[in-house]
């Protein structure tokens, strides 16, 4: 019989080279004599550079701006996934999550022993490591990844002469600050520039104005945590980084792939003792591109401790500096309830957006996001048929491409994708894209649910470098050809079906289903494809035929899915019968059973089919 865990096993070593089978050695071999400094890292949550020191003029961030002033600040500086926890899961490993299969936001994932949270090389070398507080790693944190993270850890608790690297979470800019519009604003909500995608509404400008007061407030907590470090003697032996964990947080920021949602501040201030670490002097602002895959790397370089060779991020300060990147790469999966699938690359002036799931419209409802007064008025508008232009294009179905000239379109609204004029850069682009899936081995061509059945008891990141149980280049073929939205190539989609591959079939079933009536020639091929073996494939089907006007067994397929053993089918079965709005209404004692299911998302899917039915 073949033996998976061991070809996984292999496939792991010959991927990742020898270094897997010598991280001991790397984490203590990196041991430098004479003073280290200590790296405290000051974190935001949900915000972009809306700091003075980035030009913002409606900001009001004199601590920010003066540690700007004394640092490095970076203009390119980016998230890799626009939420938190796979944001979190690629700083804490220097791995992107899509590679390592904790890219669905709140999935828990495992990822393999061989990679660790690069805070254990840290603490092997000597450094005390505190958290203070927020984790949200998306995977299962090792019991050796700090000495202390809980809301009472603090760098003040170390050894006698011992190097420190810790963090501070500050909530206080988070996107829940935006869940009641009754408070008073200090920022005047007259002087709110929207951006051109936003209706002015007044919950908008409200919401705009509040959340700057919260930046402000923000600002004030991270002075005084300069001044904690002033007061305590360290601020001339301590490197100090400021970043938010990703962008937001207004509707069509944060969970997206604009730079609205990815775009984020960061401020490194290096005090005059170990300015040989770095080339830039205080108060420079550099362009270079960096991402929070590299945010390990660069911590590990600066504390002197040697860089795994299977980090997937490059260092950007310290000894062990790396060239600087041409692009930055940034991934979009699940977030909670919805499932959505988005790749992107970005270089200092062009963006590429590839939508693997153009059949989804970018405004999918996701009740956390919903809950902000502006995303509301929003609705409402839409609702009522008064939108145009860019703030009604986020409630169309998405293209399979995005190009945007972020020099001359900074809110990225005119997609550049089908311009002859960008053609050259279009293609360049998109194999930036195809290459860096292929070389990390993304773990998200497959439907979440698929993923998880054939990691089994191993590992997604695994799983996706064995080629008997993971065929990347077929996916994306697939892919390419399902998103084309072109009937002509129907005949190729229905062959596809018949693939022995069911994660190249359920590719095929969502070309279909993104064609719709198009699609009326794959009728009897999708019905055949109701009994399949696999789960998201039925699923997929199901809904193609239900768009062509096909209910009965298609529902019942669905509602079939809803009692499955895989949280993730169940999950997809909700989302897929929220879709079929009145059609559904057979099913609302289902509905009403299923808000008892366990799984908090699919609970939020079937409580919105509910309350679309009761309208």
């Amino acid at each position: 019989m073949h033996n998976i865990k061991e070809t996984s096993r292999r496939a792991f070593i010959k991927t990742m080279g020898t270094a897997a089978l010598t991280l001991p050695a790397l984490s203590t071999c990196g041991r430098v004599t004479g003073k280290r400094p200590n790296i405290l890292w000051l974190v935001s949550e949900d915000n972009g550079p809306f700091l003075g020191c980035y030009g913002d003029a409606y900001a009001a961030t004199p601590n920010l701006d003066k540690l700007a002033a004394e640092g490095i600040l970076y203009e390119n500086a980016f998230c890799n996934a626009p939420v938190c926890a796979p944001s979190r899961s690629t700083i804490i490993t220097g791995m992107y999550a899509c590679s390592l299969g904790t890219h669905y936001m709140r999935s828990l994932n495992h990822i393999p022993k061989q990679i660790r949270f690069f805070t254990e090389y840290l603490r092997d070398a000597g450094y005390y490591c505190s958290n203070n507080a927020k984790e949200d790693y998306n995977t299962q944190k090792p019991e050796s990844a700090w000495d202390e993270s809980s809301r009472e850890a603090t760098y003040l608790k170390r050894g006698d002469r011992q190097p420190f690297f810790s963090v501070f979470n500050f909530e206080t800019s988070h996107e829940s600050c935006l869940h009641s519009s009754d408070e008073q604003t200090v920022h005047d909500p007259a002087g709110v520039k929207l951006p051109p995608y936003h209706p002015d509404t007044p919950e908008f400008r409200h919401d705009w104005a509040q959340y700057y007061d919260r930046i402000t407030e923000l600002d004030k907590q991270i002075g005084a945590a300069l001044q904690k470090l002033e007061d305590a003697g360290l601020a001339e032996d301590t490197i100090v980084f400021y970043y938010a964990d990703n962008g937001g947080v207004l509707p069509r920021s944060k969970r997206f792939l604009y730079d609205s949602g990815v775009h984020v501040p960061l401020i490194v201030r290096v005090p005059k003792k170990f300015q040989r670490l770095v080339a830039e002097q205080p108060g420079t602002r550099t362009d270079r591109l960096v991402s929070f895959v590299d945010l390990a790397a660069t911590a590990l370089s600066l504390a002197g401790v040697s860089v795994p060779e299977y980090m997937q991020g490059r260092a950007f300060l310290g000894p062990q500096e790396a060239a600087p990147r041409d692009h930055v790469y940034l991934f979009r999966d699940r977030m909670d309830e919805r499932y959505d699938m988005m790749r992107a690359v970005r270089d200092k002036q062009f963006k590429y957006i590839r939508n693997y799931m153009p059949q989804r419209p970018w405004a999918q409802y996701l009740n956390y996001l919903w809950r902000m007064p502006a995303m509301q008025s929003w609705q409402r508008l839409h609702d009522e048929g008064n939108l145009a232009g860019a703030a009604e294009i986020f409630w169309q179905t998405k293209p399979a491409e995005e190009l945007y000239d972020i020099k001359a379109d900074p809110h990225e609204v005119h997609n550049l994708a089908g311009d002859p004029q960008y053609k050259a850069v279009l293609e360049r682009l998109r194999k930036a894209n195809n290459d860096w899936v292929m070389d990390i081995h993304d773990a998200g061509f497959l439907p979440e649910a698929e993923m998880v059945i054939r990691t089994g008891d191993g590992t997604p990141f695994e799983m996706a470098r064995d080629a008997q149980r993971y065929n990347l280049p077929r996916y994306m073929e697939a892919l390419d050809l399902a998103n084309s939205c072109k009937a002509e190539n129907v005949p190729q989609l229905i062959s596809l079906l018949k693939d022995a591959d069911s994660g190249v079939r359920v590719r095929a079933a969502e070309g279909l289903l993104a064609l719709g009536a198009k699609a009326a020639a794959a009728r009897a091929a999708l019905e055949g494809c109701l009994d399949d073996e696999s789960p998201n494939v039925r699923l997929a089907a199901a809904e193609a035929l239900c768009k062509m006007g096909v209910f009965d067994k298609p529902l019942q397929v669905m509602a079939e899915a809803l009692h499955h053993d895989n949280v993730y089918v169940r999950l997809h079965a909700a989302n897929a019968l929220d879709y079929q709005d009145e059609a559904a209404k057979q099913y609302l004692a289902l509905f009403n059973d299923m808000l008892n299911d366990p799984q908090e998302n699919i609970v939020k899917v079937m409580k919105k089919a509910l309350a679309d039915l009761e309208k």
